[in-house]
C-alpha cells in the first residue's frame, strides 16, 4: 500500500517560496502557497543569478523561460574613484556561470513552474503565524494543518516571529536605488561594471537586449544620494564619466535599505524558514536570492523519502546554513568596505581590494555560495567526470 501524500503550507509567494513549493510538489507533496498580495507578481529591476541558482532553475525546469532574454556576464569589473581597474573578474572565475535576469522574468518562470508542478497558489491570503506542530495560522483565524510549514515571508516574517526563531533583524544603514534604463550601443556587453567613490557605488549591468540594470548604493546618512527623485547632478559630481547613465534613470526609482536577519535556528518542529525570513542579507555579492532558491530546493531534496520531517529539517539546516552564514558575513564586510571606508585613506582601500582579488584562497571564501552551493544542488559533471 502506498504511503499517504504529505502536505506543505508555504507562506510567501516570492522567489524562495515558489522555488520551495515547486521542488516539493515535483517530489510528490501536495503544496499550498499563500501570497498576501492580490496577485502573484514581482516588482524590481535586474537580479544576478549565479551558478548555484542556475542549477536550481535547471533542476525544476524553469531555466529556459527565466533566461530567455537575460545577459550572460563574462566579467565583473570594479573601478575606484580614480577610475583604476581593481578587479577584472571580481568574485567570478572558473566554470561559474553568471546571468543578469529581469526580476519579473525570473518570478514569472518560477510561478509557471510551480503551477505546472501542481502547486495551489492562493492570493490575498494573510498569514499571522504558525506553530511547531505543523499548523499555519491565517489572520482570519483559520488554522491549516500540514506535515510541513515553510516561512518564506520576508524580513518581517510572521512565521519566524511566531515560533521564536528570530535573533537579530538589523538595518545595515545603507541601501540602493535599482533602475532599468534604455540600452544604447556604447553600453557594456557581457560585462558588469561597478564604480566606487567614497561611500557611493554604482553598478552598470546589461540585463536584456534593450535594457541596462543600474544600482546606485550609498549610506542611509547620504540624504542627497538617496533622495527621490534621483539626484542626477549630485551623482554626476561623484561619477562624471557616468552622466549619460544618470540622465537615463527614471524619476520613479526609489531608495531601499538593506537588512540582515539572523536566527537562533531555521527550524522548529515541522516549521522551516527560507529566504529573507531566515537569512536576509545585503545584495553586495549577488547571492541573497540565489541562496534563497538553493536553500529552498535543498529542503525539498533533503525531505525526499524522509519519514521524519523534523529530523530531516534539522539535517537540512546543518547542511545549508554554513554556506549561507559565511556569505552573509562576507556580504556585510563588502558593504562596510564599499560604503563606510574613510575617504582620506581611499587609496589604502583600493590596494586592499586589488590584493584580495589576487588571492585564490580569498576569492574561494567569498565565492563559497556559487561553488559549494552549486555542488549541493547538483554535482558538476565537469568536476565529477
Amino acid at each position: 500500500m502506498s504511503s499517504p501524500t504529505r502536505h506543505a503550507e508555504i507562506a510567501g509567494g516570492g522567489l524562495a517560496g515558489l522555488t520551495t513549493a515547486t521542488a516539493l510538489a515535483q517530489r510528490g507533496w501536495s503544496v499550498r502557497l499563500h501570497e498576501r498580495g492580490r496577485e502573484l507578481r514581482e516588482i524590481g529591476a535586474g537580479i544576478f543569478m549565479w551558478e548555484n541558482a542556475l542549477r536550481v532553475l535547471e533542476e525544476i525546469g524553469a531555466f529556459d523561460e527565466a533566461v530567455h532574454r537575460a545577459e550572460r556576464i563574462d566579467s565583473w569589473r570594479l573601478y575606484d574613484e580614480r577610475q583604476r581597474r581593481l578587479q577584472d573578474d571580481w568574485m567570478k572565475g572558473g566554470d561559474t556561470r553568471l546571468y543578469t535576469v529581469l526580476r519579473p522574468d525570473l518570478h514569472r518562470a518560477l510561478a509557471n513552474a510551480a503551477t505546472k508542478a501542481g502547486v495551489e497558489i492562493v492570493t490575498g491570503s494573510l498569514v499571522a503565524g504558525a506553530n511547531p506542530e505543523g499548523e499555519l495560522i491565517l489572520e482570519s483565524g483559520k488554522v491549516l494543518k500540514a506535515d510541513l510549514v515553510v516561512g518564506a515571508d520576508g524580513v518581517g516574517s510572521p512565521v519566524r516571529n511566531s515560533v521564536g526563531l528570530n535573533l537579530v533583524v538589523r538595518d545595515l544603514e545603507d541601501g540602493c536605488m535599482r533602475s532599468l534604463i534604455p540600452r544604447l550601443p556604447h553600453d557594456p556587453v557581457d560585462n558588469a561594471l561597478e564604480y566606487w567613490n567614497g561611500g557611493r557605488r554604482v553598478g552598470v549591468v546589461p540585463v536584456t537586449p534593450d535594457q541596462v540594470y543600474i544600482y546606485t548604493c550609498c549610506p542611509s546618512s547620504d540624504l542627497t544620494g538617496r533622495a527621490r527623485p534621483f539626484n542626477k547632478e549630485s551623482w554626476t559630481e561623484s561619477f562624471p564619466h557616468l552622466r549619460s547613465i544618470f540622465d537615463r534613470i527614471p524619476d520613479v526609482s526609489r531608495w531601499a535599505s538593506f537588512s540582515d536577519v539572523r536566527c537562533h535556528r531555521w527550524v522548529n518542529g515541522h516549521v522551516a524558514l527560507v529566504g529573507d525570513a531566515a537569512s536576509a542579507m545585503s545584495p553586495n555579492l549577488g547571492q541573497a536570492a540565489c541562496l534563497a532558491m538553493t536553500n529552498g530546493y535543498g529542503l525539498a531534496l533533503m525531505l525526499e523519502g524522509q519519514t521524519d520531517v523534523p529530523g530531516g529539517l534539522l539535517a537540512w539546516e546543518a547542511r545549508q546554513r554554513p554556506v549561507t552564514d559565511a556569505t552573509q558575513r562576507y556580504s556585510r564586510l563588502y558593504g562596510r568596505v564599499g560604503t563606510r571606508w574613510p575617504r582620506p585613506v581611499a587609496d589604502v582601500r583600493s590596494a586592499l581590494v586589488w590584493a584580495a582579488g589576487r588571492s585564490k584562497r580569498w576569492q574561494e571564501r567569498v565565492n563559497v555560495a556559487a561553488h559549494q552551493g552549486a555542488e549541493s544542488v547538483r554535482p558538476s559533471l565537469r568536476r565529477a567526470g
